[in-house]
């Protein structure tokens, strides 16, 4: 079969758009701290995954949507900054093509295609994506006079790693983003201001989010609370690792979430409080990803409740 030319080449999304937004400062920050290279390797996933997309809609004569940029930066910003580049292209079409054009395209993934994508290469090469982080290039120019991080700079010591070595991590450096780390799951603020401003412009749903923290919260609580070893403070486990940035810009994602608001309220908590499980008591310190992916497997069954029960209550009536 050939490929018939559509009329216009991408189709913008003012709401997928608005994620991109959101995004910008997230990898201007991970220049900064981990020099150019991390914005090669973002440009280049995003690159392959448009290019995957496209090899799809352009053989049914439609364009590109504005998603599959908020899927790659995503993907992208969830990636360690050592990321050999071929392996991260090979995450995003796989993100792409299984997690989300295999369904039919934009709007009928079942999961979240920027965590399919993730979750292939961590599990595929799980050395790279969890054995080598970088010290982050702090003060001055820092990252922006550099390509990236000199081989002396290399550690293992993430925040999420020194917790559960029962090593202090600064709350400070949390907030700021002074610590290794994905390229962009580091600054706490930043991801706060990002996560308000697709709320704000409705890009995002706030029960998703919110829910989602409240999860963390309360799990978190639980596991501090009765002295599991390693587990830190609740504000520390929040602000550490991708937590954060995974219930801003990962569990708000419309189209693999919870339609019903009840439905959404679960689904978040889920979200939220698994994750807690995950890093408590597994060797798994991606737990937004398994937790999101594992939700998504049970939206049907969430938004299918709640519509059966909301039905009964209003035949009763």
């Amino acid at each position: 079969m050939g490929y018939n030319r559509p009329k216009k080449i991408f189709q913008m999304q003012k709401l997928m758009l608005r994620v991109c937004y959101a995004l910008i400062p997230l990898v201007c920050l991970s220049i900064y701290l981990f020099g150019w290279r991390s914005l090669a390797l973002i440009l280049v996933t995003g690159l392959f995954g448009i290019g995957t997309e496209a090899l799809f809609t352009f053989k049914r004569g439609k364009p590109i949507t504005s998603a599959v940029f908020v899927t790659c930066m995503i993907y992208a910003l969830s990636l360690p900054p050592t990321l050999p580049f071929w392996i991260g292209i090979i995450g995003i079409i796989a993100g792409v093509a299984m997690g989300k054009m295999v369904f039919g395209g934009f709007g009928q993934n079942v999961f979240n295609p920027a965590m399919v994508g993730r979750c292939f290469i961590y599990i595929t090469f799980p050395m790279e994506m969890t054995n080598t982080w970088i010290e982050p290039l702090w003060g001055g120019m820092a990252g922006l006079g550099a390509w990236s991080a000199t081989a002396d700079a290399v550690t293992r010591a993430t925040p999420l790693i020194d917790l559960k070595a029962g090593v202090s991590v600064s709350l400070q450096n949390l907030f700021v983003g002074n610590i290794p780390g994905s390229l962009g799951e580091t600054s706490a603020i930043l991801i706060l201001l990002g996560g308000a401003y697709i709320i704000y412009k409705k890009a995002a749903q706030w029960r998703l989010a919110i829910s989602c923290l409240l999860g963390g919260v309360i799990m978190s609580s639980i596991f501090y609370g009765v002295g599991i070893e390693g587990f830190p403070s609740p504000i520390t486990a929040l602000l550490s690792g991708s937590f954060l940035f995974g219930a801003a810009f990962v569990a708000t994602e419309p189209i693999s979430g919870a339609k019903t608001k009840p439905g959404q309220w679960v689904y978040g908590f889920m979200i939220g409080s698994l994750t807690m499980v995950l890093r408590g008591f597994s060797n798994f310190s991606a737990g937004i990803m398994f937790s999101t992916l594992l939700m998504n497997a049970f939206v049907p069954i969430l938004d299918q409740t709640v519509q059966q029960i909301q039905a009964r209550k209003n035949a009763k009536q």
